[in-house]
């Protein structure tokens, strides 16, 4: 596995190292070890699947607050994804930055967002589908959003939002003591 830091402290783009032969590949998805090397504190304890069948499906941006706050390997595991996470932490150098990796089932990377960023993603094609692992389980009293286009945060996704939930629209704008 190759970790790969991103401009926020603690978002890291993760990158197969593929065992290839006339059958096809081999990866690791997840490693204990490979994590804990690289100086990331991480273990899964759910893992969920997020099917989006049109194109420039948005979907996002969302967190859990304390004390249920998690962390999260996602991964595009068919299709191809514009994934972002915005550090929400308090206290974090890089409050109210983002930062966008291009997921592809065909490459096989990930992102890894720590608790207390808020995480969407624009699909970049049909029938794209995301794996969670996290290492939180899901509560739904503690789940936090914000808007894709919130004005606090300025994110440009590279196409238009051709749907999304209506929750996930009408979010309020951010207010930094929300939870």
């Amino acid at each position: 596995m190759i970790f790969r830091p991103t401009a926020l402290e603690g978002v890291v783009e993760v990158l197969p190292q593929r065992a290839c032969d006339e059958r096809g590949a081999f990866f690791r998805g997840w490693c204990a070890a490979a994590f804990e090397a690289a100086g990331i504190a991480f273990r899964p304890t759910q893992i969920s699947y997020s099917e989006n069948t049109a194109r420039h499906t948005l979907r996002g941006l969302h967190w859990q607050a304390p004390p249920a706050a998690e962390a999260k390997l996602v991964r595009c595991v068919r299709g191809a994804v514009h994934d972002v996470a915005l550090d929400l932490r308090a206290g974090s150098p890089g409050w109210g930055r983002h930062v966008a990796v291009t997921l592809t089932a065909l490459a096989g990377n990930a992102i890894f967002i720590p608790a207390g960023c808020a995480h969407g993603f624009l699909t970049l094609s049909f029938d794209a589908v995301l794996e969670y692992a996290m290492d939180a389980p899901h509560a739904p009293a503690l789940a936090r959003g914000l808007r894709w286009n919130d004005p606090a945060f300025g994110i440009v996704w590279p196409a238009p939002r051709a749907g999304s939930s209506g929750r996930d629209a009408t979010w309020p704008d951010f207010q930094p003591d929300g939870g």
